[in-house]
């Protein structure tokens, strides 16, 4: 009472200093545990892109490189400069993903190579058990798509968006390699994009 001072100091304690926080830090102090954490937080985020994600796979040996130049929608045919095409002007609906029989037009198929497909082209008369094995690729994929090519020079033709592999027998483990590597791969103008909800009914 009558003016008596409230600032008691515990024993063994000492008064803040003029500049410390409440829980007695200096700012200095402070700032150095802020950035501390925003590095732990970054190694983290970093660590954990490393473990789930990494590297594409490579592309298998053989596989040829194209430059693509424009990538518009068009009406009516094109003329491409590679066979199968690998890219390009291209309808402006795609090809649905999957297996068929029958001849597809280019310039649908070439559409669902920008959303990520990779499309596999056999050469007309190819033994039957050849054709399922291929078929057989696409089971359970949702961006590959599997056809019949009048034309080619080689019994099985690879595509995917600027790259393409050609290969003697519908059994080569490169197959899988360009799977893998391509579909939906970052050579895609559009990867991700759908491959189903457009034009054909693949078996």
């Amino acid at each position: 009472m009558g003016g008596a001072s409230n600032n008691k100091t515990e024993p063994g304690s000492r008064p803040l200093e003029a500049g410390q926080g409440q829980a007695g830090v200096s700012p200095s102090v402070r700032a150095l545990r802020v950035v501390m954490t925003a590095v732990g937080v970054l190694v983290l985020a970093v660590s954990a892109c490393n473990s789930s994600g990494g590297d594409a796979a490579a592309p298998p040996d053989g596989t040829e490189q194209f430059d693509v130049g424009t990538a518009n929608h068009v009406s009516g045919d094109v003329e491409y400069s590679q066979t199968p095409p690998v890219g390009g002007d291209h309808d402006p609906a795609w090809q649905n993903c999957g297996v068929y029989r029958q001849r597809v037009r280019e310039e649908n198929a070439v559409h669902s190579l920008e959303h990520g497909a990779v499309w596999i082209t056999y050469r007309p008369g190819l033994e039957d058990e050849a054709i399922q094995a291929l078929e057989e690729r696409a089971r359970g994929e949702t961006h590959v798509l599997v056809t019949p090519f009048e034309g080619l020079d080689d019994r099985v033709v690879l595509s995917a968006w600027g790259r393409q592999l050609r290969v003697d027998s519908a059994d080569d483990e490169r197959i899988d390699a360009f799977i893998s590597a391509f579909q939906q791969g970052p050579q895609s103008p559009e990867a991700g994009a759908s491959c189903s909800g457009a034009i054909g009914d693949p078996r």
